[in-house]
């Protein structure tokens, strides 16, 4: 089968996406698939020609413009499959704001947030007060998040979004500690703790990626009891979303409540990151989880 690998992008998550490519590529050949690479920074113009030749399309984009549902939106004007979610449910799990007011109406907790936008007559921040974590709205692996203990650093954290030319999600800091659930078709798959190190005070981009990074376990040594509640909470937000084939949903449990943090439509594909990890633990090899997307992918 013919595959188009789709990886790189613009976003600030670029050298991430490449990173993750490499472990896809390799697997996809080992699979006896032919595999023809392309980056939509260097050539966005030709990703409908060449996806119309192609079988089947993988994509490894984080942020835009594969997170947001632009490249999905293309694929599905041409008679090109694709693993993962459409344009639609992407684009609404990369805007936090949007799965947050999702996740409040359909009354699945999570932490207390405010969306604070860089236009005339923004109020800010009214209703929360530090600690707070500052994130930009539709970013991911953590870049450009601030922990702020002050009034000062909200302040500091709210202007480092915006110069980043996005509105900033605001969220009460919830003490607990953080597990992350991935969905494979529609079954949930073991949970994973994350610990960052002593010297990071959340699971930022360095703990996501440094090889001294976060300790992650799986599955997570919590309760059974506690296990199922999260899993069943993860499927649920999965089909709120209208999410496909796969995701991955971040938690925070505070004593023994669980707390939704965001979910991630494209979660990352190197052979050690948390799906892929979760899977192996679930009984998938890297390649039979590739293979498995594809089939999921292909039969949506």
């Amino acid at each position: 089968m013919r595959v188009l690998l789709i990886a790189g992008g613009w976003s600030d998550e670029r050298e991430v996406s490449l990173s993750g490519a490499k472990g896809i590529h390799s697997a996809l050949l080992e699979l006896g698939h032919e595999v023809d690479m392309l980056d939509p920074a260097q050539d966005f113009g030709n990703l409908m020609s060449r996806a119309s030749q192609a079988d089947f399309a993988f994509i490894n984009l984080h942020g835009s413009p594969g997170e947001d549902g632009l490249i999905q939106a293309i694929l599905n004007r041409t008679s090109c499959p694709y693993q993962g979610s459409g344009p639609e449910s992407s684009f609404l799990s990369l805007n936090k704001a949007a799965t947050k007011t999702i996740f409040d109406h359909n009354s699945i907790l999570t932490p207390k947030w405010e969306l604070i936008c860089s236009i005339d007559g923004c109020k800010g921040i009214q209703n929360l007060k530090p600690p707070v974590f500052i994130k930009p709205n539709s970013g991911g692996s953590s870049l450009g998040m601030t922990f702020a203990k002050t009034e000062q650093e909200m302040q500091y954290g709210i202007e480092k979004v915006f110069s980043m030319g996005d509105s900033a999600l605001v969220e009460e800091y919830t003490r607990g500690i953080e597990v992350t659930c991935g969905i494979l078709g529609d079954e949930p798959l073991p949970l994973i703790l994350i610990t960052p190190p002593e010297k990071a005070q959340f699971f930022d981009y360095n703990s996501k990626y440094a090889i001294d990074g976060a300790e992650e376990i799986c599955p997570a040594p919590i309760e059974e009891k506690l296990t199922k509640q999260i899993q069943e909470i993860t499927l649920k937000a999965h089909k709120l979303l209208g999410l496909s084939g796969y995701s991955r949903a971040d938690f925070i449990i505070s004593e023994t409540v669980p707390y939704i943090l965001e979910v991630n439509t494209l979660p990352g594909m190197t052979p050690t990151s948390l799906v892929p990890r979760a899977a192996k633990t679930a009984g998938y090899s890297f390649n039979m989880l590739i293979e498995k997307l594809i089939e999921l992918g292909k039969n949506r």
